[in-house]
């Protein structure tokens, strides 16, 4: 797996979680949850920082076997996915990809079916842990199930929240515990939309 070989080439090298932090340019908490599995969905130029300092290539810290002969060949796998809108602040009336709700774009893993981007903004979602300025991918649905994470839209902004419904209310949950949770009855459920469900996020290197 891709957290025992990172742990191993790391210590085949005598280096320290710090000494690869440092030279990568990301926290010791972050090589830390790519060791231990926590983070799975390393974005590629972490793999190809993280190779270059572990005196490996990308491709084997992924443990792909690949013959370096295969360059002829035309019908390879692409190792990064169909890029998808950043959604920033939604545009009153206006349909969740209109142009003016869109920032920028952001490229997930090939295995990744996305519709839509959010950059996190603040700090709500750290306990998952979603950072402020990391990509989160959405999948578009109008439901989710109790207690995943959802996309919805509130007061013209997309947010990130877990989701839970009781039949006889819904309360939108934020993953630090400083910020309280928006619940919502039938006499004002309309006042949020669920866009779709978080599939997968990418840290950010700032």
């Amino acid at each position: 797996m891709l957290k025992e070989r990172l742990r191993a080439a790391r210590q085949k090298l005598g280096l320290t979680l710090d000494d690869v932090a440092k030279k990568v340019g990301v926290s010791r908490q972050t090589i830390h949850r790519y060791e231990t599995g926590v983070i799975t969905n390393i974005p590629q130029v972490n793999i190809e920082k993280i190779a270059a300092v572990l005196e490996t290539t990308p491709a084997k810290l992924m443990g792909w076997d690949i013959d370096e002969n295969l360059s002829h060949i035309s019908n390879l796998v692409p190792i990064t996915g169909k890029p998808v809108p950043i959604i920033g602040t939604i545009a009153a009336g206006k349909p969740i990809l209109a142009e003016e709700n869109i920032e920028g774009e952001a490229t997930p893993a090939a295995d990744i079916r996305a519709d839509f981007a959010l950059r996190v903004k603040g700090d709500s979602m750290e306990g998952v842990p979603i950072l402020d300025g990391d990509i989160v991918f959405i999948r578009s649905q109008p439901e989710v199930e109790n207690g995943e994470i959802a996309a919805v839209l509130i007061d013209n902004e997309a947010t990130l929240k877990r989701f839970y419904n009781n039949g006889n209310s819904v309360m939108l949950v934020s993953e630090n515990p400083k910020y309280p949770p928006f619940i919502y009855t039938k006499e004002n459920c309309d006042d949020f939309r669920i866009l779709g469900k978080a599939i997968a996020y990418q840290h950010s290197l700032e």
